[in-house]
């Protein structure tokens, strides 16, 4: 499930943010569009070949911390710029409570993470090409996935949904907000575009059934969908830094099929009990052998976020 703040209403950045964090914010975007570096009189970003880009200005210590964790997705684009072939870059982000559930046993979700952690997701959405989330999280939330509560473009909307489960008719099929994909096994595709020309008979919102072949196993229904598809499929349209937001199966599922370049995980000062699970990775039976990804700690208000490299993981312990 997605992160949710503690009340109906917008945080207000200036509360939230750090007194020089705008400015940054304003010249990683521009860094965003371009590829070049930020323009204007004082910058506080540059890039290079060998580092990918780093803070040149006088910053609070704050707002350091902050870009360290949008660096890597910076320097993932920075590396593809002009390299039409290059590899897709993903990440994905997990809010869960202290006892590791994103909802109630209900799918109550609301409250698990705060204002900060909400501020920092829509900041991932507009940093990335393409938002991914699962059909049970477009189920149980109808979320927007857009980036309303920051400056910023918006991205690509996927709807993963391999079995065409969904009726087309949540808000991201309809708002018109942004392009939004509905990526199914193409067995489904035909399904689904009946459902949403019945949802939206204008077909005006910008919204699209995209059908990937061999998307689910058909001998093995257990093993779901296969990550390095989705992966493939989007980066045909060229969507190459992928942000996969949820839920907790589908994060999972990208973790344990080894598609994930780094992984935010937000743990929030909640016990929820009988919960809906949040991350659960492959299984490993002895202790040594378990992954230990290099890690660094930030803390979002009252909620830490746990910014993990999956592409250096050590080797395991012997």
């Amino acid at each position: 499930m997605s992160p949710s703040v503690q009340s109906t209403s917008a945080p207000d950045p200036a509360r939230l943010e750090p007194a020089d964090w705008p400015a940054l914010w304003r010249q990683i975007l521009q860094g965003r569009a371009t590829a070049s570096g930020p323009a204007g009189a004082a910058p506080l970003l540059t890039a290079t070949t060998n580092h990918g880009w780093d803070l040149t200005g006088a910053l609070s210590s704050a707002s350091a911390d902050l870009f360290a964790l949008y660096k890597p997705l910076l320097d993932a684009r920075f590396a593809q710029a002009g390299h039409a072939g290059a590899a897709s870059w993903v990440l994905a982000q997990l809010g869960q409570s202290l006892d590791g559930c994103v909802a109630t046993s209900t799918g109550d979700s609301c409250f698990v993470t705060g204002a900060q952690s909400l501020l920092h997701l829509h900041r991932l959405r507009a940093l990335c090409d393409a938002v991914l989330v699962g059909a049970g999280t477009v189920a149980a939330d109808d979320p927007q996935l857009t980036t309303r509560r920051v400056p910023g473009p918006q991205p690509v909307r996927v709807v993963l949904d391999p079995r065409a489960r969904l009726d087309g008719r949540a808000r991201v099929f309809r708002d018109g907000q942004a392009p939004t994909l509905w990526i199914c096994d193409a067995r489904h595709a035909a399904e689904a575009r009946t459902r949403l020309e019945l949802a939206v008979p204008s077909g005006a919102t910008g919204a699209e059934v995209l059908a990937v072949d061999g998307l689910l196993d058909t001998e093995d229904l257990e093993r779901g969908h296969d990550p390095a598809r989705v992966i493939a499929a989007l980066a045909a349209r060229g969507l190459r830094i992928v942000f996969v937001e949820g839920g907790g199966i589908t994060v999972s599922r990208f973790l344990a099929s080894g598609a994930l370049d780094r992984l935010h995980l937000i743990v929030a000062p909640v016990l929820i009990g009988d919960g809906r699970r949040g991350l659960q990775g492959p299984p490993c039976a002895v202790m040594a052998m378990c992954p230990r990804p290099p890690a660094r700690t930030l803390a979002l208000g009252e909620d830490v976020l746990w910014d993990l490299d999956l592409r250096a993981t050590p080797a395991p312990r012997r």
